[in-house]
């Protein structure tokens, strides 16, 4: 009765535990489904604020144009920087310093930004254009704060990437050389070749012909004095030779 208890017990752990591992795991792919699909709207919505605010500026004049062009130069200058410092980030961790000069800029943007969007509702169109000039000026401070920022990234990563295949470069040539270099073997090594060489060699006689198998071998040929003395042996025949006809036998 015990050990069914027990096995119960044991079971209804494992099936808490599963449903709570359930229950995380729906949390977190609901919390990631939401994070993308805020980051979907805010792309929308920036795309959708970008394409009215060229169209402003190309089809409004006067402080309605002025306006939106000042919002356009500044959030494409911001957004350009950002892009650049957290993709350059990945490859060189001492843009992170850059990155909170960035942030810091960052706030100063969206201010203004801000700014210049209330304005952009403003129905006294005297007074914001005398406030053009001072707009401008603060823009013109934003921007070339994050263009020198951009560029300054930019040329850092150009520069080590110049100094790699420089460095890549040298040792290619180096390795060239030396693949090229067929010219260095030691004497040792030739004459050890040689040797082995002259060792696969057949050995010769006195006279430096290679030396003759022993009597009676398969590979030796007895002279032709040799071959008359000896009667069982049959003449040699060359294949020019003519065969005699049997009256000249008689």
């Amino acid at each position: 009765m015990e050990a069914g208890a027990l096995i119960i017990i044991f079971a209804l752990v494992v099936l808490f535990a599963f449903l709570g591992l359930g229950a995380w795991a729906t949390v977190k792919v609901v919390g990631a489904a939401k994070r993308g699909v805020d980051r979907t709207l805010t792309q929308a919505r920036r795309t959708v604020e970008d394409t009215a605010l060229k169209a402003k500026s190309f089809g409004q004049v006067g402080v309605a144009g002025a306006l939106a062009q000042l919002r356009l130069d500044l959030r494409t200058s911001m957004r350009a920087t950002q892009q650049a410092l957290y993709q350059g980030v990945q490859t060189d961790a001492s843009l992170k310093e850059s990155i909170g000069l960035f942030e810091r800029l960052s706030a100063h943007g969206h201010e203004l930004d801000d700014e210049l969007k209330r304005l952009e509702q403003e129905p006294d169109r005297g007074r914001i254009s005398g406030m053009l000039p001072e707009l401008k000026e603060r823009t013109a401070k934003v921007t070339q704060a994050a263009d020198s920022l951009r560029w300054a990234a930019r040329d850092r990563a150009r520069r080590f990437a110049e100094d790699d295949l420089s460095t890549l470069s040298a040792q290619i040539e180096v390795e060239s050389g030396a693949l090229r270099d067929w010219s260095r073997e030691s004497v040792d090594d030739l004459a050890a070749a040689a040797a082995a060489w002259d060792a696969q060699q057949p050995p010769t006689g006195p006279a430096g012909r290679a030396a003759e198998p022993p009597a009676g071998h398969p590979g030796r040929t007895e002279n032709p004095q040799q071959a008359a003395l000896n009667p069982s042996a049959p003449p040699t025949r060359h294949p020019w030779q003519k065969t005699p006809r049997p009256e000249a036998t008689t």
